[in-house]
């Protein structure tokens, strides 16, 4: 560090002041003369580099107005500035947009940090209230200034941070919707200007009387300094940097980390100079004030070269524009709630004040139209910076000014708060406003102002207005908030989005709808009149699939397999959701890609399941419409299945490869190969693990029913492809459930296979209600029963046989605790099952209430005439009454499916029970099919 020359410093003065009063305070020399005579030898340092120094703090309207001041007066032809330097080709995109947004850096494939911590993000939000927007936009449209952006990299600042990796809190309440504009990604920005110390902002904001440090800063340093000019403003901005730096607690690691990037961005600056041999007096360079008072060893242009700056991560790094908002730049930086929008109040009420011209990019969105450029003006004298005046002395001992009372201002608030409240639902009226008018003058004269602030302004509303309730959406804070400038939402421009956007737009030109405007919008496509709509309706459920929720919501039409869309509905909101779709321009340059991407992803992620990737299938298949994508996603599942040990995924697994087959069956003329793979694997693999999930604990009925279901309805299949019963046969006999629910689902499962008669099933149950030690079980063998109608759905009459008796016979204490169960199965593991069996009671049942009186179940009649129930199926009953009216169709039934045989009966007219006994397959053939009917 250099040495500074006390005797030459202007701050003399200023520092022999300083050590007196240390001396007097502290009875004698201690540390905090050494802190005192610091903070001037820091900002005498500073004054008199050769390089310009310029202090700001983020989003403040003096540093602002300061930046365009002396931009004006020294017109510098390099422009330093604080910013991730890979971030420079998109700056000149900010005339496309309309502020504020950010510019992010977004690094979905990391190489080099945890897998964790991907994907990797880096926003810088930019306002227009800033200092660094008006040393961009003089930098961008001023012929022959160079801007050079020299703080570290976005790969950098992932390398020299820190990074917390616990897990999110799942009971913090979720951010508002503008407030998650940034995400979960870091923020960097110029100036971030705050003690570090608490007990330093702690003593501020009681002496001060404020609540927050937006309000001390607004109040003590954003007013003070808004007029002041720039040699006070500058020193007073590096005494503030100064003081905050050396009251900092001592982290090692964030110090390390400051110390990092002043080193960096010399010694970027050092290497431009000695390549450009630009005179350091025609330059300026724009940092937070926190570190223009630095004590590295590289400050200056004459610091030491000993800083080597670390090589980047192969990560791949991609760059872009992202809409911002007031308030999520408040919650990315920690502010107080509104003190943005105040913020940019101030600044215009600045600019109106002093007349200062500001700098905007030509095209800005907003902006008034481009005036003929002006004239380079001969540079203002500048202070000779091996002289510096001192400053500080006269503002320091300056006692504050006073503002007078600006009625009409505080008048107009109070008036347009009342409007607003009422329009919310309060019960506010003119005396309302009256009171808000005298509380506020109140306020500030209990905290030594003579002005109402804003936030003055804000507690007297709330304490008149609001009282002890909030009757709409918005309380009074809030309101006060939006009607001092609300949260401003930023837009990215059609020309600064990626390619995949702007293609998203205009792929859905043909809907003429804004879709960059916030907000929900309704899109009617009727395809059966204009089938090039078609192709938006794609484009649509992509985005439904890739977007979050609310981007794009179906609100008539679905999408299957094997159908074509007629008439479809949306609500789109494309522009609230404009950061989510920019993003998805970083994973590729069309929305097919990206989908493919992360259907790969999905279907090769260590932890996808056999129903993960057959939904991978059914989801290329849906939206993608590839062949090629599926067979290899499909080549995947088997894959995945053959090294499952669970049951987990049965149900899903089954309901998607029954969806698939029906679909491959109607549309392709010859089954894809992996899916009669999967059905031969999938027939082997759940008979071997059949006999477990019978006896396991952990597997559910519903489970246990899914496999079986996979395994009869893909048996007629897995069989011609070479599979053997036999496995399905052992795998029975080696299964001995124990659970009442599973029990029931292996009587159901046996009566399919022909091992137990419906007679005999009957029967059991019978035996199960007489049994007064089963009875309270007898409903876990009902949910047994429910859920055998997945794979046995021919025994829907004997459920609810079952059920009608268990509500005939069950005593009332059984019943009705039950009765919540049989809801909760219905409704959550078999809602599909629910319409087969309500069908079949509709069957069953009167269908007049007149008639239930009289009525008799039809097993009562079966009973009471003896008859013999079929030994193989329930449909053989009934068609054994078809068969004796239609002798020549049971003939050409038992000729379709193989059965040879004659007549063998001298009855012309056999009995239907007759020719049961003696064509046992074919009435089984036709009681199926009338089961399934």
């Amino acid at each position: 560090m250099s040495p500074v020359v006390h005797e030459e410093s202007s701050f003399a003065a200023l520092r022999t002041q300083l050590q007196e009063a240390a001396t007097a305070f502290a009875d004698g020399p201690d540390a905090l003369e050494g802190i005192l005579l610091g903070l001037v030898d820091d900002v005498d340092r500073a004054v008199r580099e050769p390089l310009e120094i310029f202090p700001v703090c983020h989003h403040s309207p003096a540093s602002a107005i300061a930046m365009a001041r002396r931009l004006r007066e020294k017109q510098p032809k390099v422009v330093y500035l604080e910013l991730c330097e890979d971030m420079a080709p998109l700056l000149s995109e900010l005339r496309n947009c309309r502020l504020p947004v950010a510019v992010q850096a977004f690094a979905s494939e990391v190489e080099g940090f945890p897998a964790e911590w991907a994907p990797l993000s880096v926003v810088a939000p930019i306002t227009e209230a800033s200092a660094e927007y008006q040393a961009i936009a003089y930098a961008l449209d001023t012929p022959g200034v160079e801007l050079i952006l020299v703080d570290r990299s976005s790969d950098h600042v992932f390398q020299w941070d820190a990074r917390e990796t616990a897990p999110a809190d799942p009971d913090a309440p979720p951010a508002e919707e503008e407030a998650a504009l940034h995400g979960d990604a870091v923020g960097v920005e110029i100036g971030d200007l705050r003690p570090r110390f608490a007990e330093l902002e702690e003593h501020l904001l009681h002496h001060g009387r404020v609540r927050h440090w937006s309000e001390w800063w607004h109040q003590y340093v954003e007013l003070p300094l808004g007029d002041s000019d720039h040699d006070t403003y500058r020193q007073v901005m590096l005494l503030i940097g100064s003081l905050f730096r050396r009251l900092a607690p001592g982290d090692p690691h964030r110090v390390r980390v400051d110390e990092d990037r002043e080193r960096y961005m010399w010694t970027r600056m050092r290497e431009h100079l000695t390549a450009s041999g630009t005179d350091p007096a025609d330059c300026l360079y724009v940092c937070g004030a926190f570190h223009a008072a630095s004590r590295v060893e590289e400050f200056g242009v004459h610091g030491t070269d000993t800083f080597e700056i670390s090589a980047p991560s192969a990560s791949k790094w991609l760059h872009g524009l992202i809409p911002s908002s007031h308030a999520a730049i408040e919650a990315q930086f920690g502010l107080a709630a509104g003190s943005v929008s105040i913020a940019a109040t101030q600044w215009a009420k600045n600019v109106r004040r002093t007349r200062v011209q500001p700098f905007r990019l030509a095209g800005q969105a907003g902006a008034k139209k481009a005036t003929k450029p002006r004239k380079a003006a001969a540079p203002a004298a500048l202070v000779a910076t091996d002289s510096p005046s001192d400053k500080l002395t006269g503002f320091l001992q300056h006692p504050p000014v006073l503002d007078r009372l600006d009625e009409a201002e505080l008048l107009g608030w109070s008036v347009e708060i009342v409007r607003a409240a009422r329009r919310a639902g309060y019960l506010a009226s003119t005396a309302d406003a009256i009171a808000v008018f005298e509380t506020s003058i109140l306020l500030a004269g209990m905290r030594d102002r003579a002005r109402p602030t804003p936030y003055d302004f804000q507690d007297a509303a709330i304490t008149c207005i609001e009282k002890d309730s909030v009757p709409g959406r918005r309380d009074v804070r809030r309101l006060v908030e939006i009607m001092m400038g609300g949260d401003r939402i930023g837009q990215v421009g059609y020309d600064a989005l990626p390619p995949l956007a702007r293609d998203v737009h205009d792929r859905l030109a043909p809907l003429n709808l804004k879709l960059q405007q916030r907000g929900v919008q309704r899109a009617l496509l009727d395809m059966a009149t204009q089938p090039e709509l078609e192709r938006c309706s794609d484009v649509l459920w992509m985005l439904r699939h890739l977007m979050p929720q609310g981007a794009a919501r179906p609100i008539m039409g679905e999408r299957r397999l094997g159908e074509r869309p007629i008439q479809e509905s949306w609500d789109l909101a494309l522009g609230t959701h404009q950061r989510a779709l920019i993003e998805l321009g970083y994973e590729g340059v069309s929305i097919e890609q990206v989908l493919e991407q992360r259907l790969r992803r999905a279907a090769y992620a260590p932890q996808a399941t056999a129903a993960t990737v057959l939904q991978a299938v059914e989801d290329a298949t849906l939206y993608l419409r590839s062949r090629r994508l599926a067979d290899e996603l499909g080549t995947r599942a088997l894959e995945v299945l053959s090294n499952e040990r669970s049951v987990d995924g049965a149900p899903e697994v089954l309901r998607r490869a029954r969806r698939l087959l029906a679909y491959y069956r109607t549309s392709e003329p010859v089954l894809p190969t992996w899916i009669e793979s999967f059905v031969k694997t999938g027939y082997a693999h759940y008979c071997t693990l059949l006999p477990t999930a019978f006896t396991d604990e952990d597997a559910t009925v519903r489970q246990v029913a899914a496999m079986l279901g996979f395994l009869f309805s893909m048996e007629p299949l897995a069989l011609s492809l070479g599979c053997d019963r036999t496995q399905l046969e052992l795998a029975f006999a080696q299964s001995h459930p124990e659970e009442p629910s599973k029990v029931a689902l292996l009587w159901a499962a046996q009566v399919h296979l022909g091992q137990l008669s419906r007679a005999d099933l009957g029967s059991r149950c019978d035996e199960l209600l007489g049994n007064p030690l089963v009875v309270p079980a007898y409903p876990r063998y009902l949910s047994g029963f429910l859920h055998a109608l997945e794979p046995v759905p021919q025994l829907a009459d004997f459920v609810v046989e079952a059920v009608s008796n268990a509500f005939a016979r069950l005593p009332d204490p059984v019943l009705l605790p039950w009765l919540p169960t049989l809801i909760t199965t219905l409704r959550s593991g078999g809602a599909e099952l629910a319409p087969l069996l309500i069908r079949e009671a509709g069957r069953i049942f009167p269908g007049r209430l007149a008639a239930l009186d009289t009525w008799v179940p039809p097993w009562h009649d079966r009973a009471d005439t003896g008859a013999v129930p079929p030994t193989r199926d329930a449909g053989a009953g009934r068609a054994g009454v078809l068969l004796a009216a239609h002798p020549a169709t049971c003939d050409a039934v038992a000729e379709l499916l193989g059965c040879d045989g004659t007549w063998e009966t001298a009855d012309p007219n056999p009995s239907g029970v007759a020719l049961v006994g003696r064509h046992p397959d074919t009435a089984e053939a036709l009681g199926v099919l009338l089961a399934g009917a």
